[in-house]
């Protein structure tokens, strides 16, 4: 590591050549690999920008330049470079460094990115403001040509254009995004990236005009539309610059010596300009250039046979996969929908054995949702698979275009709760405040993988929007002796009780039944209850508590306003319920990065923190 040693600010790699630059990442990848293999995270994106990483900060100055990273998780060469490599050991560990830029962590992560297709409306805000202070530094926004399907993207591009300020997009285009890109732009790019000739014919073409003495107007005017001629028989449409921008590439992202001289040349443009890149995703690790969508967000494992390490539980959202399957057998009416997450969803089989009835419709939630309301007006049962922290992305379109009419759309929310070493923006713990607002909307939770089984199943049946979360992984070590039947709005008893009772939803009452028990061992009456429908409530159930129970606590993993425990309050406080009502849940803030199980323990939501807290609040 001879000259990753000397880079600890982002100054210092200015002071080497080419030939040292193209040494220094090759120590980068060696680094990289030999960090994430012990401490999980996001791979082959981050291998596959190490060139154009080394490239914008040898070009350009971050004590001055601004830069945004679309979604964030390739900015693990922008973390080293900026002073944070002793500290890489700790990577998405609690407490440690973040996967994903994060202004308090540094003042060289200039905005929060975690979700995508955000980074050149941030940048073109930062744009902005800087002409507005009158000031002059460059400001520049990373975008995945994955990232560049979301519909805000294309906003972005278009008050850009339009717009002439000066403003760097770098699109770095790798062909993917989780997983393979679809959609006619990704098609679209995939000509650009097959006509290479257009590039330097273009640039011939220029130096050929500049030498034309100026003649008159009309020349001028006519050796533009022969330009113009050429762009467009060329390369079909140039979508780029009708928009606005000047367009630069497509370029090998991985030569630094050509990175550095087209970023030279397009910080002196004025107006925005976009830098095509083509770059690999997994560059330099065989197993990740083999499975990129495996290795972009993947645990611990072995450098030597890029096998994971991890404990290969049974998960939410193999079942889910599994389930969907079996009822696309017998019913050809099924849909399956997702927004560029066919494999972390479980719908890769779906869409390998149902590939008419499979759409995968890119970065874009809001019109995955809009789209399965049409499916479902015409007659279909779509079923729209989308993670809790994007289903947010989405939320005009489940309460204007899902559930004003009651479309059959069925929201399998995965990811809900805890997700653990993602963080703030990736955490599913609000999924229960912003959809329990919506009238017609049935909310569900099982509270172990068998229930999840029989839910999916009467879920499949219904005639109404449903929506059913569920979280990342797997189960507990807790095992269940009871499973009564799915009725619309009923709760299920556990435990018999009298004078305590546990109301406990999804995940939470695995967390809830061992406490019961250790309650029940130490000759505490507790009565626990599984909370399966959050919405409706089984307002029959809470009745028969209002008559016997002097406590009632209420469990769940999202936040505590407005969710489940809100639920609850609202009810017994309409019946004027004289006993104690104490919520748990995840309290007023943005949970941060670290393992589950800690997490839980911090907040309380394990089954010890959920003991304790019963145990401090009863006489």
């Amino acid at each position: 590591m001879r000259y990753l040693e000397k880079i600890n600010k982002p100054t210092d790699i200015k002071n080497l050549s080419i030939d040292e630059l193209n040494l220094l990442s090759s120590e980068l990848r060696e680094f990289l690999i030999e960090t994430v293999s012990k401490t999980g995270g996001h791979l082959a994106s981050n291998l596959g920008v190490i060139e154009l990483t080394l490239a914008l900060f040898y070009v350009f100055n971050f004590e001055r330049d601004r830069i945004v990273w679309d979604v964030g998780h390739q900015t693990y060469i922008h973390k080293i470079l900026t002073g944070r490599k002793h500290k890489f050991d700790s990577l998405r560990k609690y407490e440690g460094i973040s996967g994903f830029p994060k202004p308090t962590e540094s003042s060289y992560d200039h905005f929060v990115t975690g979700h995508s297709s955000t980074s050149i409306s941030a940048a073109l805000g930062m744009a902005r403001a800087r002409d507005l202070k009158g000031e002059k530094h460059n400001v520049i926004a990373v975008i995945g040509d994955g990232a560049l399907t979301g519909g805000m993207a294309f906003e972005a591009l278009n008050d850009a254009g339009s717009s002439k300020t000066n403003l760097i997009v770098i699109l770095n285009d790798n062909e993917m995004s989780i997983s393979q890109n679809v959609g006619s732009l990704a098609c679209y790019l995939s000509k650009i990236r097959t006509a290479p000739a257009y590039i330097n014919f273009r640039d011939e073409i220029e130096q050929l005009l500049k030498k034309i003495p100026a003649l008159g107007n009309n020349l001028y005017k006519s050796a533009e539309k022969f330009k113009d001629g050429l762009k467009h028989l060329v390369v079909h449409g140039m979508i780029f610059e009708e928009l606005g921008f000047k367009y630069f590439g497509p370029i090998d992202g991985h030569n630094i010596e050509v990175l550095t001289d087209v970023l030279k040349r397009a910080q002196t443009i004025k107006g925005p300009v976009i830098v095509h890149v083509i770059t690999k995703k997994g560059r330099g690790y065989q197993y990740a250039e083999e499975n990129p969508e495996i290795f972009h967000g993947i645990d611990t494992f072995e450098i030597e046979t890029g096998e994971r390490i991890a404990n290969k539980k049974e998960s939410y959202s193999k079942v889910f996969g599994e389930e969907i399957v079996k009822e696309a057998e017998k019913n050809d009416r099924l849909i399956a929908i997702t927004a560029a997450m066919p494999d972390g969803t479980g719908l890769s089989e779906f869409a390998s054995r149902f590939p008419n009835r499979f759409f995968d419709v890119g970065i874009a939630e809001q019109h995955a949702a809009t789209m399965a309301a049409g499916l479902a007006k015409d007659g279909f049962k779509p079923v729209f698979a989308v993670y809790s922290t994007f289903l947010q992305r989405a939320f005009d379109q489940v309460i204007h275009d899902i559930c004003i009419q009651k479309l059959p759309v069925l929201l399998a929310i995965d990811r809900a709760g805890i997700v653990g070493e993602d963080g703030e923006t990736h955490q599913g713990v609000f999924d229960l405040s912003y959809l329990r607002l919506i009238p017609n909307l049935t909310i569900l939770s099982p509270k172990d993988l068998s229930e999840f089984r029989y839910m999916l199943r009467w879920c499949f049946k219904q005639n109404n929007p449903i929506a059913i979360r569920y979280p990342r992984g797997g189960d507990s070590d807790i095992k269940f002796d009871k499973y009564d039947d799915i009725i619309y709005g009923k709760w299920e008893r556990l435990l018999m009780g009298k004078k305590i009772a546990i109301l406990a939803v999804g995940k939470m009452v695995q967390h809830s039944m061992k406490a019961a028990i250790k309650l029940k061992n130490n000759g505490i009456d507790v009565e626990l209850i599984n909370c399966r429908f959050v919405k409706p409530v089984d307002k029959i159930m809470l009745d028969s508590l209002i008559d016997k129970a002097e406590y009632i606590f209420t469990v769940e993993d999202n936040v505590l306003f407005g969710g489940f425990g809100s639920a609850v309050n609202e009810y017994l406080i309409s019946k004027n319920y004289k006993g104690r009502v104490i919520n748990i849940a995840f309290p007023d803030e943005f949970i941060p990065h670290g393992s589950v199980d800690i997490l839980y323990k911090k907040y309380g939501l394990d089954s010890e923190g959920i003991y304790n807290t019963i145990i401090k609040n009863i006489d």
